[in-house]
């Protein structure tokens, strides 16, 4: 018998989490919800193409729909721990859940993507694809695509949930290892981390060429909160200080629209907030791995009988 698929796992760790109130690790959940299963030696020896445990991918994919539902978080790296909602909703529905509960959970919250704070405008406009239903009807590439949409919109909610774990020195590493994987710098040697007290506002300094003539200075905030017009008047403030012509202001939160209007009303100013920092660390690998899908589609060329020995 194979592995049950990840809306049987939601309401074992649901409890789980629930009895569990300061959090647990990812690990001991995944252990809890197999036990809640009763899976056999076979199931639990069964992996992915990846080569993870299967029981353990989809116990992820189901802590992945309490997060869009809201009822769970990602507390810290590899811990899980119900929100107050999540907390409020166990209590409210107890065990066990209805079909339609299950079912609300595993599809309900599915378009539920990452988003800017509410006071924040987004900088880049994203078209979002409609979810197609699964169905008898949908075509397997609109399944595909729409497989790879849900994993990337996973990944990215990961990453901004690492990002928001590390400390503020890390986090200004991992700023420039994206600058340098965009291509600034000649090495990343040219990209230097400035940070601590008295940095005036200035977290990194890029060289543009070998000896140091141009540069451009970064600000790199994990806040949680929104940035401001004055947060970014104290940066420009700064690479005044520097005589700097260019400024790269980073944070994993969002930007107000008196802070973008701010922003292009000077020369020289670029702004990255966390849904363009994450969608740049999966397009550049930074703090991330891809793997190649082999896909076989016919050559039709290959059969055509004029075709030559």
């Amino acid at each position: 018998m194979s592995v049950p698929t990840y809306d049987k796992f939601i309401e074992p760790i649901l409890r789980y989490l629930a009895a569990n109130p300061e959090g647990a690790t990812a690990r001991d959940t995944h252990e809890a919800a197999a036990r809640a299963l009763d899976l056999s030696e076979s199931q639990l020896q069964e992996i992915i193409a990846s080569g993870q445990a299967t029981y353990k991918n989809r116990a992820g994919w189901a802590h992945d729909r309490l997060k869009r539902a809201g009822l769970s978080s990602s507390a810290k790296r590899g811990y899980w721990k119900l929100t107050e909602a999540g907390t409020d909703y166990s209590v409210q529905h107890p065990s066990p859940l209805t079909a339609d509960q299950v079912e609300k959970l595993a599809i309900g919250f599915m378009d539920v993507r990452l988003r800017n704070p509410t006071d924040a405008v987004p900088l880049d406009v994203v078209e979002q694809g409609e979810d197609t239903p699964v169905s008898a009807t949908v075509s397997p590439d609109d399944r595909l695509d729409q497989a790879l949409r849900e994993l990337r919109d996973a990944t990215a909610r990961d990453l901004l949930d690492s990002l928001l774990q590390v400390s503020p020195n890390r986090f200004e590493v991992i700023v420039l290892d994206v600058l340098h994987s965009l291509g600034y710098g000649a090495s990343r040697t040219d990209l230097q981390r400035v940070g601590g007290s008295g940095d005036g506002g200035i977290d990194g300094v890029i060289s543009l060429d070998k000896l140091g003539l141009e540069k451009v200075y970064v600000q790199a905030k994990r806040w949680q909160g929104t940035v401001g017009r004055p947060e970014l008047q104290a940066f420009y403030g700064a690479l005044a200080g520097q005589k700097a012509k260019r400024g790269v202001f980073i944070t994993t939160s969002g930007f107000t629209k008196q802070a973008i209007d701010f922003a292009r009303s000077v020369e020289g100013m670029v702004l990255v907030d966390g849904i363009r920092l994450v969608n740049l660390m999966m397009d550049h690998e930074v703090g991330v791995t891809s793997r190649l899908l082999k896909l076989p589609k016919l050559d039709s060329d290959y059969f055509d009988e004029e075709r030559g020995f």
